[in-house]
């Protein structure tokens, strides 16, 4: 994580370092088209015959739609055409997050990761201004709970104040009472300018803006398989096959997939992580404030369990990091055999295994363990009991993992002759998306011109 680089070296032609109600496809579309709009699994003969679309985006998550916006804003007259296999947008990784809008601290001084994420954490909060969608500064503590972290957390302030972030401050013990009464530790960070949101009303906001200016989605559709033409490709589909100029696949959990239908040997592999999550119970939210973070550990993408107040109201604990045994693998009953076999044959997952055993075998007796979990966050809230702890949803990662082993925490895209492919988009991805879109959208624009 520190040192915002993830150590591959893959030929890949970019590698970047460091409202509630659904849009799905069975619902009406509501003719004012506002930001909690439904809205149908529209063809293209329903927006206007169409021999064919400029440029197909599959996925349909928060980086995929942000994309879409960008590329409408450099022409909006735009053929564009977005493809689901689900029957609602945001459905997995946009959809089962913190909800945070990071303000990019983590990050190495300088690199890309950073400056998208500054970037990005701005631009999120203007769309949400411009859109109505709800949003909320409510800060955030870093806290360091024991000696060794101490180097870490005076970096991570370093970084903050080199990148930019508004009002870092350095706590001590009773600094850190002050804005978050229930915490302890031995010193912290205070970050105000993090924030909260509900980035399915995000999503909600950019799809309907999509569609008042044109663009058409074929929600319920899974794709299949691509086929090159003269000046383009066919993207094939569970239905009908669907002609265009450029691909952008941000199919999240199933990108590299994606990618190997288009013809690409991917650079990594997606192995699937599930993070688990509890709620505290409504008479011990008062525990929490704002976000409680632990110092993270660099030898990890993960940023460990902590404290996240929704911007819905309550207060969400976790998430955990466990291998999951399907890419949408929500519960330990949730099996795919053909996904897990994939995962035990490939190099790279074996290497991680051997390199971080110890800790998998932790996070599955977390998992399996309430009272574990609730002792892990005591580090950071003493008072925390396993009474208080509510069993809430899931979220499954879309963990990119090399060959060599490595863990990646880095954006990693791959270019095909018709297509970009985000094979990793990692935490910041959904409050920078905005400006990883607008890079998208610049390669699919010079790919067009």
């Amino acid at each position: 994580m520190f040192d915002g680089h993830c150590g591959l070296d893959t030929g890949c032609s970019i590698h970047w370092a460091p409202c509630t109600s659904a849009i799905h496809s069975d619902a009406p579309y509501p003719p004012d088209g506002g930001p909690c709009a439904s809205l149908h699994g529209f063809r293209g003969t329903e927006l206007g015959a169409m021999d064919g679309y400029d440029v197909v985006v599959v996925g349909c998550g928060i980086v995929g739609l942000a994309t879409g916006l960008a590329l409408q804003e450099r022409d909006p007259h735009l053929r564009l055409v977005f493809v689901d296999k689900e029957p609602e947008i945001a459905r997995h990784q946009s959809g089962h997050n913190s909800g945070v809008i990071h303000s990019g601290i983590y990050y190495r001084p300088g690199s890309l990761k950073a400056r998208l994420c500054v970037d990005g954490a701005r631009r999120m909060r203007s769309f949400c201004e411009e859109h109505g969608v709800a949003y909320e500064l409510c800060g955030k503590v870093i806290v360091a709970t024991e000696e060794h972290e101490l180097s870490r957390l005076a970096e991570l302030e370093q970084r903050g104040v080199a990148n930019g972030v508004v009002g870092v401050q350095r706590l001590t013990p009773e600094g850190l009472s002050q804005i978050e009464p229930a915490a302890r530790g031995i010193a912290a960070l205070h970050v105000p300018h993090t924030g909260i949101v509900d980035y399915v009303a995000v999503a909600q906001a950019m799809a309907a803006n999509l569609v008042r200016h044109g663009a058409a989605f074929r929600l319920g559709e899974r794709v299949v398989g691509f086929r090159p033409v003269a000046g383009g490709v066919t993207v094939l589909t569970s239905a009908d096959p669907i002609s265009t100029q450029f691909v952008v696949n941000c199919a999240g959990l199933h990108a590299d997939q994606v990618a190997q239908m288009a013809g690409l040997t991917p650079a990594v592999r997606i192995i699937p992580f599930r993070g688990e999550y509890f709620l505290l119970r409504p008479e011990r939210a008062n525990l929490v404030r704002g976000l409680i973070y632990p110092v993270p550990d660099p030898q990890l993408p993960f940023l460990g369990v902590h404290f996240t107040r929704r911007i819905g109201g309550g207060v969400e604990c976790g998430p955990n990091a466990v291998l999951a045994f399907a890419r949408e693998g929500y519960t330990w009953g949730h099996v795919v055999p053909g996904e897990i076999l994939q995962t035990m044959l490939y190099r790279g997952f074996w290497r991680i295994t051997g390199r971080y055993w110890r800790s998998g075998l932790y996070e599955i007796y977390r998992s399996l363990n309430r009272r574990a979990f609730a002792e892990s966050l005591t580090r950071l809230v003493p008072g925390i009991q396993t009474s208080d702890l509510i069993q809430s949803a899931a979220g499954v990662r879309a963990q990119a993992v090399s060959q060599e082993g490595i863990l990646v925490d880095d954006f990693v895209i791959q270019e095909s002759e018709a297509g970009v492919h985000v094979l990793n988009a990692p935490s910041p991805a959904a409050t920078a998306a905005l400006s990883i879109g607008d890079r998208l959208a610049d390669i699919a624009w010079a790919r067009l011109a």
